[in-house]
């Protein structure tokens, strides 16, 4: 098998699985550790993946985006440290805005109860997750619905956030870079979550490590344009404060 195609395999199998490690990928293509991790290397450098010790991950990109059963399958548990982290930052907030995402759906099970809060969200799970387990108001943005996320997107739902002035804004990203800011594979989605930027006066961003360091299509905003940052220890503490240095607080949970 050439080099080209062997590559392309593996691509496909770090999207499929969500992540590829060496030495299973040298037995599955029987070849050498070493020649892995030179198409590795050679796919990084391309910006389809990023290494880790031991193999890599898909980096999100135009072409290629993460469903929700994909998202609720990995790093569950920083996820679940990261939604509770969050919604002890709510503070005196009564409107918050809550992005698409599986880790969103955690923060919206979280949410306290028994004082008043209204929440916007273009997410039909975080929707319903907060109409079952909250008494909060849930306002859902209007639009075309994604398949692959279950959230709203188009005009409709921009030009209904645009109404509003949102004490909180909760928002995550398919990328985080300090060199090419927030970004996000699809357009429309970029264009909700700049809105939902512009509407809040509060901002929290929240991803796992894997987002650092990387970058997709399209970009909707800056880092410092948030308050704080919510992420997990994969996240080293020498590349959080490199973060904290362009505004926002970061917290490693």
């Amino acid at each position: 098998m050439k080099a080209k195609e062997r590559q392309h395999r593996i691509l496909a199998l770090a999207r499929q699985r969500g992540g590829v490690e060496v030495a299973a990928a040298a037995a599955d293509f029987r070849v050498a550790p070493e020649t892995i991790r030179r198409d590795l290397s050679e796919l990084e450098r391309r910006g389809l993946v990023r290494r880790t010790h031991g193999g890599a991950y898909p980096v999100e990109s135009a072409g290629f985006e993460t469903n929700l059963a994909q998202r609720e399958a990995n790093h569950v548990e920083s996820k679940r440290r990261i939604a509770a982290v969050t919604t002890g930052l709510l503070g005196e907030a009564e409107t918050v805005f809550i992005d698409e995402g599986y880790t969103q759906q955690l923060i919206a099970a979280e949410l306290p109860t028994g004082r008043p809060l209204t929440v916007v969200t273009a997410s039909l799970p975080t929707a319903a997750a907060i109409a079952e387990s909250s008494q909060a108001t849930v306002l859902l943005l209007g639009g075309r619905v994604r398949g692959r996320t279950l959230a709203t997107v188009g005009s409709w739902a921009t030009q209904m956030l645009s109404s509003f002035v949102i004490d909180l804004a909760i928002l995550g990203a398919n990328g985080i870079s300090r060199d090419f800011g927030l970004t996000t594979p699809d357009p429309v989605v970029a264009d909700v979550k700049a809105q939902a930027l512009r509407s809040s006066r509060r901002r929290i961003l929240v991803g796992i490590h894997t987002k650092f360091g990387a970058k997709s299509f399209c970009r909707f905003g800056e880092i410092g344009d948030f308050d704080t940052i919510v992420t997990d220890t994969g996240l080293s503490a020498a590349e959080a404060g490199r973060y904290s240095l362009l505004g926002p607080d970061v917290i490693r949970t």
